[in-house]
């Protein structure tokens, strides 16, 4: 298959995907992402926003200093400041490091947000691509919110940039508005009447506002579009971006009439969803393509019966072509370091020996607890043991009274900055109670918006899996724990969401 059939994945997971409404992550978590992205082997790496905040650039920079296979590309605006920024931490991944600068060309955007005028924003974006060529020849430009663009006028910004040295022109569905046969008129008519554009790739990045952001990447594909720009489990702004996952399986397994390749390791999906769901909190729906917990199973007998027939009569893709494993080795008291660290390393997880000798620990008093220990399991150890956020809040004794003819009351015990500190508190149920106690030792005014419980894997021995959504000055934050008890589950979850807020309040972020 030609070059001119490869597709480029562009990953933005740890950009827009981290956009996402409480997907936050610190920089060792993002660091842990890159790896795992570096080993499914997508092409591009977007880490992140450099100008946006010192913890941005400081991701950014590690990213470029660490990852050595994909392209790693930085945001700016169409500004020296941001582009300069931008370079300052991409330096250090040489040729491969990529300025990807943007500015808006849509009326609305013009009048209501630039306040600019055609001729001003053809400069504007002109004078950025010179400015980051002077860098480095991997320049990007997007052109946001192109496809609510008049088309002659995108023409002719295109056209502009791709002289002043871009190599990659990106035409943006920036809040999902479009539909597929619509996206690929857009695409088509670039190529018509672009005079220039051969001498760049175009690349296609979608919102899923209207459920169409991965039939709008593929109708690009078809009209000539030669980058997506993706996100793992689909995670983004407002409804999300074009789900990685999703692209990359549909042209593995439609050749017939998309006959595209990629250079993604199929085999690392699974893990590095799970892994980004053990990161960030954010539950994959059960029925989500490819990666969902019912993506491969069949509940109907008719297709039961046809399944143990032959695989392919429901099944259009084996569950080994992502990775996921259905002879899995189940873990018990009796496995060993071994077998143990083999399994986190099947799972997408590179840890040090430190960390790998921490979450054994963990492994092992839990197996005590539970006759089998699940994949589901050692996320919930991983997540609760080396992921972290620094804890500025820890949580040291829990104990809690309840009854149909008692108060709930709940005693917590805590370090707060280094202190301990102690506290009961009664409330309309222990989890109540729980949560009135760490408020009062905190002293924090965060707001509640959901509390969800459920059990890990099944059986009366399963851990309990809580999620905590809290918010602060207008700022969503997810907190998971994991426990064999509910409630000290649920004081886990509800600590690590405040110190995550704690640990985002110190990034000063900027409006975008």
């Amino acid at each position: 298959m030609s070059d001119r059939k490869k597709i480029i994945i562009f990953d933005t997971t740890l950009r827009d995907g981290e956009q996402s409404p409480g997907a936050s992550m610190n920089i060792d978590e993002k660091l842990r992402i890159a790896a795992q992205l570096e080993k499914m082997n997508v092409d591009v790496i977007e880490a992140g926003f450099p100008i946006a905040s010192q913890g941005d650039f400081e991701a950014v920079k590690r990213i470029s200093q660490t990852i050595k296979g994909p392209q790693i590309s930085g945001l700016a605006r169409a500004s020296d400041g941001d582009i300069d920024r931008a370079w300052e931490a991409l330096q250090y991944a040489g040729d491969r490091g990529r300025i990807h600068t943007f500015i808006a060309t849509s009326e609305i955007h013009m009048k209501y947000k630039l306040k600019m005028s055609e001729d001003e924003v053809v400069e504007a974006a002109v004078k950025a691509v010179k400015r980051a060529a002077g860098y480095t020849r991997n320049v990007e430009f997007s052109a946001e919110d192109a496809v609510r663009t008049r088309l002659p006028f995108l023409a002719r910004v295109i056209e502009a940039v791709i002289e002043a040295g871009a190599k990659t022109v990106n035409i943006p569905d920036t809040v999902g508005y479009t539909i597929p046969s619509e996206y690929y008129d857009i695409i088509e008519y670039l190529k018509n009447n672009v005079p220039n554009i051969e001498q760049a790739v175009i690349s296609v990045h979608c919102h899923n506002d209207l459920g169409l952001a991965v039939a709008n990447s593929l109708a690009a594909v078809q009209a000539g579009a030669r980058q997506v720009e993706c996100t793992i489990n689909g995670i983004g702004e407002r409804a999300g971006n074009c789900s990685l996952e999703e692209v990359v399986m549909t042209l593995r397994t439609r050749q017939d009439i998309l006959p595209f390749s990629t250079d993604v390791v199929t085999e690392h999906i699974y893990a590095t969803s799970r892994l980004l769901t053990t990161v960030t909190g954010l539950q994959v729906q059960a029925n989500k393509a490819v990666v969902g917990a019912n993506a491969f199973a069949h509940e109907a007998g008719i297709h039961q019966h046809g399944v143990l027939m032959d695989k392919s009569t429901y099944e259009i893709m084996t569950p080994e072509s992502i990775g996921l494993n259905q002879n899995k080795l189940v873990l018990g008291k009796h496995s060993g370091r071994h077998a143990f660290t083999m399994r986190l390393q099947d799972l997408g997880y590179s840890l040090s020996t430190e960390d790998i000798q921490k979450a054994f620990v963990r492994f092992k008093d839990l197996a005590d607890m539970k006759k089998e220990i699940f994949d589901e399991d050692l996320d919930a150890i991983i997540a609760d043991e080396i992921i972290r956020v620094p804890e500025c809040y820890k949580l040291l004794q829990i104990s809690v009274s309840s009854g149909s003819f008692a108060a709930p009351t709940a005693t917590v015990q805590m370090e707060v900055d280094g202190e301990v500190v102690k506290r009961a508190e009664m409330g309309d149920g222990p989890v109540d109670a729980t949560f009135k106690a760490i408020k009062a030792l905190t002293g924090t005014d965060a707001h509640l918006l959901h509390f969800s419980v459920g059990a890990i894997t099944g059986g009366t021995d399963a851990q309990g899996e809580c999620t905590v959504r809290l918010e602060k000055d207008g700022r969503e934050q997810l907190g998971q724990g994991a426990h064999s008890d509910i409630i000290v589950a649920a004081a886990k979850a509800y600590i690590n969401a405040l110190n995550k807020i704690v640990s985002i309040k110190k990034r000063t972020q900027v409006n975008i």
